[in-house]
């Protein structure tokens, strides 16, 4: 009978201890080095080959004047973004959001199709708990929505009431811009360009916890999201942009590389399935996770303009 107890005691330790450890790896502010040895994330070889471009964007970013905005969350967390007007006066704004462990820095390619190509005011925020912004730990999307109908707000409030927007998410940004959607939104948001988004943050981390560490969903997953109710607000399961997107009003294109194993590329084929409104499916052929942009910039610029010329005039 003791040896039970004491068998029962271990195990809680050790699910505990698991919890823990997986809350600081996953959603706590930290460093994601564990993210650098992922083969999932290393660079396609048609990728490696497009680092002039990539090298240009961060010049052109480099050589911007941003404003800088700040507000606060909701739950009172101080957000910082990028914002820079059009060359020419415009009522077209986009609001870009980064990925997972990454800020607005990163997302110079996209701010500069936007904005030099499409000519479109650009804002680029720092997901809380990312980059320049305040926060103790990363939401996965789902704290991070509400602050993007703070920030549609924001630049409702500067540029008027005639302002039409999208909303361009990679990755977590993708998954963000969907949980998004899934909200009560003004008309003024246009269109929506989701990027290699998951389905949910329960999907995504079930399948990285067998993928990197060859472990079962359950109990880590299930204790881990209660911590995080705990210390961040929200659990795993209700994190859902497949939920969210059933809820949608905003013509939305799904976008997302074929050769994808982070984000595995059946889920976007569920969120588009699953979405109610306008809508259409980029595939990307040879394409990783995030590399839809950089595989063929030409064509993914024709591709995002073309859609959201149907409903942005």
């Amino acid at each position: 009978m003791i040896g039970g107890v004491s068998f029962i005691v271990l195990v809680l330790i050790v699910i505990t201890s698991a919890s823990f450890y997986f809350y600081h790896v996953a959603v706590a502010r930290a460093s994601k080095d564990f993210l650098n040895g992922s083969p999932d994330l290393q660079a396609s070889p048609e990728v490696e080959q497009s680092k002039d471009t990539s090298k240009a964007d961060n010049d052109w970013w480099n050589h911007q004047s941003f404003d800088r905005w700040e507000m606060d969350s909701d739950d009172g967390i101080r957000l910082k973004g990028y914002y820079l007007a059009a060359s020419k006066p415009s009522d077209k704004t986009v609001i870009i959001a980064h990925g997972y462990s990454g800020n607005a820095t990163q997302m110079s390619g996209y701010a500069r199709m936007y904005h030099e190509d499409l000519g479109y005011n650009i804002l680029l925020p720092d997901a809380r708990g990312h980059g320049e912004s305040d926060g103790n730990y990363i939401g996965f999307g789902w704290p991070e929505r509400k602050d993007i109908v703070k920030w549609i707000q924001r630049v409702l409030d500067v540029n008027g009431a005639d302002t039409q927007m999208v909303l361009h998410g990679v990755s977590m940004g993708g998954a963000t811009v969907m949980m998004t959607s899934g909200e009560d939104l003004p008309s003024n948001v246009k269109a929506i360009v989701e990027d290699c988004g998951y389905t949910s943050v329960k999907d995504e981390l079930t399948f990285q916890l067998k993928r990197m560490y060859h472990l079962p969903a359950f109990p880590i997953v299930e204790t881990t999201s209660l911590l995080t109710k705990m210390r961040a607000g929200y659990f795993f399961g209700e994190a859902s942009a497949l939920e969210q997107i059933k809820k949608s009003k905003t013509p939305t294109l799904f976008i997302h590389g074929d050769n994808d194993t982070f984000v595995p590329t059946e889920m976007v084929h569920q969120v588009y399935e699953n979405s109610p409104v306008e809508k259409e499916l980029y595939i990307v052929p040879k394409a990783g996770h995030g590399e839809a942009y950089r595989m063929d910039p030409v064509k993914y610029e024709q591709v995002v303009s073309a859609f959201i010329g149907r409903f942005v005039q």
